[in-house]
């Protein structure tokens, strides 16, 4: 590979930040997890919140292959000069994570009632 072959730093150095925001969503996300389970025991009652608690454990486990994989397509596509890879996973995490934080309103609400 000649140095007119590697992809411009600038690109590789911005898909390494991007794994490490995935990285970072990855830690809030099992805090948060683990605060849920262990740290808040007034919320709803005892079962909603251990299985909110590990369905946000299991998100940062996701996050955290997610990010993985994203930043592994996307280094090749730098490296071999291809389009970027679909959104396809980015979609489906957005969406899972709005049905938990709905899910996780309606306990709130339903607490209070």
């Amino acid at each position: 590979m000649t140095d007119n072959d590697r992809p411009d730093e600038r690109f590789t150095l911005a898909s390494e930040r991007t794994f490490l925001a995935w990285m970072r969503s990855s830690l809030a996300l099992l805090a948060g997890g683990l605060a849920m389970i262990h740290l808040v025991p007034e919320f709803s009652t005892g079962w909603v919140r251990t299985t909110l608690g590990l369905i946000l454990i299991g998100l940062a486990a996701a996050a955290a292959l997610v990010g993985l994989r994203r930043w592994s397509q996307v280094e090749k596509a730098l490296r071999d000069g291809a389009p970027m890879p679909p959104p396809h996973e980015l979609r489906l995490f957005a969406v899972t994570l709005t049905v938990v934080a709905l899910g996780a309103g309606l306990a709130s609400v339903v607490a209070v009632l």
